[in-house]
C-alpha cells in the first residue's frame, strides 16, 4: 500500500526528464535541474513526486530503454536519497519497473496498463503500488480518430476492469491497485468533456483514483489558451475530479493546485460531518 494516506486526497507533481513533453520538455532532464524542482514541489504540498522519461504527448515517438533508463534512473536514485520523496515512476518498461522498486520508489505508473511483454510480472513482483490507465493504441497513433461502440465513461470501465482482472490474475493485491481515466489519452475533446461529466461512475470500479489533466489540449480547446496560460482550467477541472471522488491530481502547478484541492475537499466534507 503506498505510504502515504489517501483518504484526503493528493496532490502528484509532475517531473519530465524528456527533451519533448508538451509542457515542461527538457526543462528537467539535468539531475540537478530535476532535484530543485522536485524539492519545490514537495514544498509546495506534492506528496509524491512522478518521474517519466518517455514523453506519451499525442504523437509522440518512443525512446529506447537505455535512454529512458539513463533519464530516469539517475534522478530517481538522488530523490529517494536526498529528499526521502514518495516516487512514481511513469513507465511501461519491465526493466525500469524492476530498478525503480530496487532504487525506492513506490508507484508504478503505467500509460499502457501493463500490457507491454513481461510487465505485468515486473510490477507484481516488485510489490510496489500501480496506476493503470486507460489508453487504446500508441502515443504516437492514440489521437488518429478515437472511436468507442459504447460511451466513453463505460468504454473506460470496462478497460479498466479487464486490467484489473488480469492484475489479480497475476497476484497484485487491490489494495496495490489504483486507476486513472486517461484525460487525453485516445479521446476527442467531446469524449473528455463527457467522461469529466460522469466521471463518478468510475467508483463502481472501487480502486482509489488518479486524474491528470494538467495543461492538457482539452483546456486549450475550451478556453482558447496556450500551454503556459491554461492553469485555471486545469484547477477548474481538478475540483471536478475532487467532487467526483478522485484521491490523487496529477499536475505541473502543485502550489495553486493544493489550495484548490484543500477548499474542493472542505466543502464536499461540509455535508458529511454533520
Amino acid at each position: 500500500m503506498l505510504p502515504i494516506d489517501l483518504e484526503t486526497p493528493r496532490v502528484m507533481g509532475i517531473l519530465n526528464v524528456t527533451p519533448d513533453s508538451f509542457s515542461d520538455g527538457g526543462r528537467h532532464q539535468v539531475p540537478d535541474a530535476a532535484l530543485r524542482q522536485a524539492e519545490a514541489m514537495l514544498t509546495d504540498g506534492a506528496a509524491l513526486i512522478d518521474i517519466g522519461g518517455e514523453s506519451t504527448r499525442p504523437g509522440a515517438s518512443p525512446v529506447s530503454l537505455q535512454e529512458e533508463q539513463d533519464r530516469v534512473l539517475p534522478v530517481l536514485e538522488r530523490l529517494v536519497a536526498d529528499l526521502g520523496a514518495a516516487v512514481s515512476v511513469d513507465t511501461s518498461a519491465p526493466e525500469v519497473m524492476r530498478e525503480a522498486a530496487r532504487l525506492g520508489a513506490v508507484m508504478i505508473n503505467d500509460v499502457r496498463s501493463l500490457r507491454r511483454p513481461g510487465a505485468l510480472e515486473a510490477a507484481a513482483e516488485s510489490r510496489l503500488d500501480i496506476c493503470l490507465m486507460h489508453m487504446v493504441g500508441e502515443p504516437d497513433t492514440m489521437q488518429q480518430q478515437p472511436h468507442y461502440d459504447v460511451p466513453i465513461e463505460r468504454a473506460v470501465i470496462d478497460f479498466l476492469q479487464a486490467r484489473l482482472e488480469a492484475c489479480r490474475e497475476a497476484g497484485i493485491d487491490d489494495e496495490r491497485l489504483v486507476i486513472d481515466p486517461g484525460f487525453g489519452f485516445a479521446k476527442t475533446l467531446a469524449h473528455n468533456l463527457r467522461l469529466m461529466n460522469r466521471l463518478e461512475c468510475l467508483q463502481e470500479l472501487k480502486r482509489p483514483m488518479l486524474v491528470g489533466t494538467s495543461r492538457k489540449g482539452m483546456i486549450g480547446r475550451v478556453v482558447e489558451r496556450d500551454v503556459s496560460e491554461r492553469i485555471p482550467g486545469g484547477l477548474a477541472l481538478t475540483t471536478l475530479a475532487i467532487r467526483a471522488g478522485a484521491r490523487i491530481i496529477r499536475t505541473h502547478d502543485v502550489a495553486p493546485t493544493v489550495d484548490v484541492v484543500r477548499m474542493t475537499r472542505a466543502v464536499v466534507q461540509e455535508g458529511r460531518e454533520q
